[in-house]
């Protein structure tokens, strides 16, 4: 039985140039109507956490929470997934410094509303400031990186940085790292602490 995550691996296979009758078909048995664009797997991470904890299942829903490696991808996918492909409703959730490549690629994607949420510096900064650098501090220490954290802090380009810089840093410093604290500071926010633009971008859909 096809999965939503077919139908994602078959929308990146298209976007990276495959024909596109596979995630048409997907799309139609698995009742696709809405796609959040996300640039990488972090973003994925803390988007499904949080639908997680609201009691949501995306896919049973018909909605596919697609990573698009790098922002800069994004006019491709919404080309193929809005009105000039499978005109599906296309929403996202993008750093302040993306803003632009969205706005344009939901353009020339003709898609009436630009519907997308904006992230003050990215969503870990976004995080990080909901929950404190105290309680983000913790959590690293919980999931066994307080030793790696510690060295981190120590190395010279790290002095004059606020502590929020550097834990916004330090969760990018290792592969896989941003994945897995995009749950854990998720699943860490109390229902009153969710940032505003992930807040925004679950209630939209």
């Amino acid at each position: 039985m096809a999965d939503m995550g077919e139908f994602r691996d078959a929308v990146t296979a298209w976007a990276a140039g495959a024909p596109g009758d596979p995630a048409r078909e997907l799309a139609a048995r698995l009742s696709v109507r809405a796609v959040v664009l996300l640039e990488g797997p972090s973003d994925v991470a803390a988007v499904s956490a949080l639908a997680a904890r609201r009691g949501r299942n995306p896919a049973a829903e018909g909605i596919c929470v697609l990573s698009m490696g790098g922002a800069m991808n994004v006019g491709r996918f919404a080309g193929l997934l809005g009105p000039p492909g499978l005109g599906l409703r296309l929403t996202g959730l993008c750093d302040e410094a993306e803003r632009r490549y969205y706005a344009r690629g939901w353009e020339r994607a003709d898609v009436a509303r630009q519907e997308f949420f904006v992230c003050a510096a990215d969503l870990e900064d976004e995080l990080i400031r909901a929950l404190g650098v105290t309680r983000v501090a913790e959590l690293i220490g919980a999931e066994g990186d307080e030793r790696a954290l510690q060295t981190f802090l120590r190395q010279p380009a790290q002095q004059g940085r606020t502590s929020r810089q550097q834990l916004r840093r330090f969760l990018g410093t290792k592969k896989g790292r941003k994945i897995h604290y995009g749950r854990i500071l998720v699943e860490a926010l109390d229902p009153d602490q969710v940032p505003a633009p992930l807040d925004a971008l679950l209630s939209s859909l």
